[in-house]
């Protein structure tokens, strides 16, 4: 047996538009606990990684602890890592954002703690080939991935006790792997089970080229919240100790040394080149698939374990992150966004202006809202929210800089979202909106300039692979609480819920819940029916491709739409407008529809607007006729002209005029998500329905014209 370098890499990072509750009770229960730690057993020495958010929030609220990380860093036992600033999904974004959000984050180590920070923390692990030359050329010289991406190559565990070099266009970069087995068993192991795995390590005999000395490294890098913000970690690393006896087992093991990686780095050679496909870690490889597929390759994984095929395992590999793009689409609204506003921004003249949208561009670019897996992600409309709200601002003031003072309206068609298909963007001094014409004529994209909003940003209800855990479970009568005692790591089989009765309010989409479409459906649809989505749309109009024509003249940019489609003996010629002008705080949203055929045509026209309007029951609901009703329920009001969405914690309020009177309905969209915490419900927004009974007679022809007021009133 040969003695053992341990490296601990800990990863601590909290989202932009993260609640102040939720960071607060991160700091106590798992960041100021591991430096109290750390301050304990000075042996322990490694690296730990604060991402730019965190140390931002960490400044006003919790001096102490930069202090405490001060203090351990000039004592030598802690390594600094930097990385994105906002810990963005490097491989998606342009190399100018990488190279600047880096360098933001390594000024910031640099200033914060005085040490230069040479190794990268990579978020999400998430590897491109392509990122070594970015990275290298920032400065970087280390990063870690998992154990995944050099199994994907062929190499087994023995072989990954060390570092490995990479290159892209010769600039070189060292690779640190992460061992899956030990990020299991810490914490979530016993300590005698972690130094039995590690002594098995020691026992291993592997040199590599040009090497005299044995491979000697064992590495773990993991996130920090998992001592003692997940659930029933808390009690088990502090109160009952495990995190304390880890590190005295560790300190009193004398063939264990504990070093940082990037010291490891200095004064040992590689173990030889490697050059890894795209990867990310392997539970992220199997969310990223689509539903079905996650579950087919869940089940093959399983099948394999205990066969005489399992050493095939680490050849089996799920997707690749980027698929989240396309399995999400309200996710590549997002990120096409993000390359848009940063397009115009890199053009812009060096300055003062171009640093302040950089910096709105940059926050925006935080991955947790671009994925989903076992944490919220996507899912937490807040956190999608705010990354909305800063690219937002980061285009306008992009777009400001380009022309002269005052009010402007602008229209452009293209490709927008790069699904080969042309898109039609209008954009204001006050709004943007993007039109898929492809996908009934929909507003996929409506943002607010002054207070930057996406005010559509609604997620749709899909089915998840995990959905299939929560029915099977509730049928076995096996859920338990997600206050249940007990610790468990998020790979855990057992099914905790946050509320009862979830898996009764599982609703699907047909297709994306975009803003601003018509609906016809059949006399006598109800409102339970268009919220679970079950109605039968006639003509196709709701999703169904639309001809358009882009019209922009001085002081006002629309988009026409034109769509005839069969229904039943007859055809149904629709004429629609959605419509921006300069200046105005709202558009105007045109219908003019004409029958052709024998019978008459007798169904429900529906005018239907997705809001992102957020709060508890009590902070959202519509109003008409004098009457309100909550948006967290569904609901009816009496035929009005004039109905108010209102927002009451942010004094948002979107006011519907209507030429013709309407019988609104309204209900919410709510989510069944998984997370660390257990199976939870998220209100991802509203959908408010004009409705109007049609009965019209061949020839005839029925027209409607709706004006959006938004207001702001600030609280």
């Amino acid at each position: 047996m040969h003695p053992l370098v341990l490296s601990l890499a800990i990863h601590n990072h909290q989202p932009i538009g993260n609640f102040d509750h939720v960071i607060a009770e991160a700091a106590d229960r798992a960041y100021a606990p591991l430096l109290g730690a750390l301050e304990r057993h000075p042996r322990i020495r490694l690296a730990l990684h604060y991402s730019g958010p965190l140390l931002d929030w960490l400044k006003p609220h919790r001096p102490d602890l930069l202090e405490r990380i001060r203090a351990l860093v000039s004592r030598g036992q802690v390594e600094m890592l930097t990385g994105g600033y906002y810990e963005p999904i490097l491989a998606i974004f342009p190399d100018a954002d990488k190279r600047g959000q880096i360098e933001k984050l390594t000024h910031a180590v640099a200033a914060e703690f005085g040490v230069p920070a040479e190794g990268l923390w990579l978020a999400e692990r998430v590897w491109e080939p392509h990122l070594a030359r970015p990275l290298g050329e920032a400065g970087v010289r280390y990063t870690i991935v998992d154990d995944t991406h050099f199994h994907a190559v062929g190499l087994a565990e023995p072989q990954l006790l060390g570092y490995y070099l990479t290159e892209e266009a010769g600039v070189p970069l060292a690779i640190f792997p992460s061992l899956k087995r030990l990020r299991y068993l810490i914490p979530w192991g016993s300590v005698e089970e972690v130094l039995a795995y590690l002594r098995t390590l020691a026992e291993s005999d592997v040199r590599a080229d040009g090497r005299e000395d044995v491979l000697d490294l064992a590495l773990m890098g993991d996130d920090g919240e998992k001592f003692g913000l997940w659930p029933g970690t808390y009690e088990h690393c502090w109160t009952r100790g495990w995190v304390d006896r880890f590190f005295e087992a560790l300190e009193a093991a004398s063939w264990i040394r504990v070093t940082p990686p990037g010291e490891y780095r200095r004064s040992h050679s590689p173990a030889g080149r490697i050059y890894l496909p795209t990867a990310t870690y392997e539970e992220m490889a199997g969310w990223a698939l689509p539903a079905d597929a996650s579950a087919r390759l869940a089940r093959l994984r399983h099948e394999l374990e205990g066969s005489r095929f399992a050493e095939a395992l680490p050849f089996v590999r799920g997707g690749f992150w980027r698929h989240f793009l396309v399995k999400y689409p309200e996710v590549n609204t997002l990120y096409r966004l993000a390359l848009r506003a940063g397009a115009k921004i890199h053009a812009m003249a060096p300055g003062a202006q171009q640093t302040q949208a950089l910096e709105e561009l940059w926050a925006g670019e935080g991955n947790c809202p671009y994925w989903h897996g076992v944490f919220g992600g996507v899912y937490l409309p807040h956190i999608r929210g705010a990354a909305f709200s800063h690219l937002i601002a980061a285009e306008a003031l992009a777009d400001a800089a380009a022309r002269d003072p005052g009010p402007y309206a602008l229209g452009e068609a293209a490709d927008l979202d790069g699904d080969g298909h042309t898109e039609v963007r209008l954009a204001t001094d006050v709004l943007a909106l993007t039109v898929d014409p492809g996908r009934g004529g929909s507003l996929v994209e409506w943002d607010y300039r002054p207070v930057p909003r996406h005010l559509g940003n609604v997620l749709t209800r899909r089915r998840e692979a995990y959905h299939a855990d929560l029915l099977n479970a509730a049928a076995a009568g096996t859920l338990r609480g997600a206050a249940a005692e007990g610790v468990e790591s998020i790979h855990t089989s057992a099914v905790r819920v946050k509320h009862p009765g979830l898996e009764r309010h599982l609703v699907y989409d047909r297709t994306r819940r975009p803003s601003l479409r018509i609906r016809l459906v059949p006399q006598g649809t109800t409102l339970d029916q268009l919220r679970r989505d079950g109605q039968d749309d006639l003509g196709g109009l709701a999703a169904d491709a639309h001809a358009w024509e882009l019209d922009v003249e001085a002081g006002r940019a629309a988009v026409h739409l034109r769509r005839r489609a069969p229904i039943g003996g007859g055809r149904i010629a629709v004429e629609r407008t959605i419509e921006a002008g300069a200046g105005a705080h709202g558009l105007r949203h045109g219908i003019r529809m004409r029958w052709e055929g024998t019978a008459p045509l007798r169904g429900i026209l529906a005018e239907e607007w997705a809001l992102g309007v957020f709060g508890s029951p009590e902070d959202v609901w519509a109003e008409a006729a004098g009457r309100r009703v909550p948006l967290h329920e569904p609901g009816t009001l009496p035929e009005a002209r004039r109905v108010t969405v209102t927002e009451g914690y942010s004094g948002l309020a979107l006011t519907f005029d209507l030429s013709t009177p309407a019988a609104v309905w309204c209900f919410p969209i709510f989510t069944i998500s998984n997370s660390e915490g257990g199976f939870e419900q998220n209100f991802q927004g509203a959908v408010l329905l004009h409705s109007w009974s049609l009965d019209l007679a061949s020839g005839d022809a029925w027209q409607e014209s709706t004006r959006c007021q938004i207001t702001f009133q600030r609280r």
